[in-house]
C-alpha cells in the first residue's frame, strides 16, 4: 500500500511529541501553551465571522432583490 509521506512524518512526529511526555495529554497541552505563549504575536488569530442571519440561514440576503417572496410558479 502506498504511503503518503507527508502523513507518516506526521505520524512519526505525534509519535516523538507523545513519547517526549510519557503519553500524558496533559503534559503535552501543557508544553504546547509554554510555546505558543512564547511565539507571542507571531501566532495570527482566526478572523471572527459574523454570525448569520435568519434570513442568511433560509438562503436568503437581507436588502437583495432576491430577499422578496418568490412568485408562484404558474400552473401548467
Amino acid at each position: 500500500m502506498w504511503e503518503d509521506p507527508i502523513v507518516a512524518e506526521v505520524h512519526r512526529t505525534r509519535e516523538m511529541l507523545a513519547a517526549k511526555f510519557n503519553f500524558d495529554i496533559d503534559a503535552i497541552f501543557a508544553d504546547m501553551q509554554k510555546r505558543q505563549a512564547a511565539l507571542g504575536d507571531r501566532l495570527v488569530s482566526p478572523k471572527r465571522r459574523a454570525e448569520p442571519t435568519a434570513e442568511a440561514d433560509r438562503g436568503r440576503h437581507s436588502g437583495s432583490p432576491e430577499s422578496a417572496p418568490s412568485e408562484p410558479a404558474p400552473a401548467a
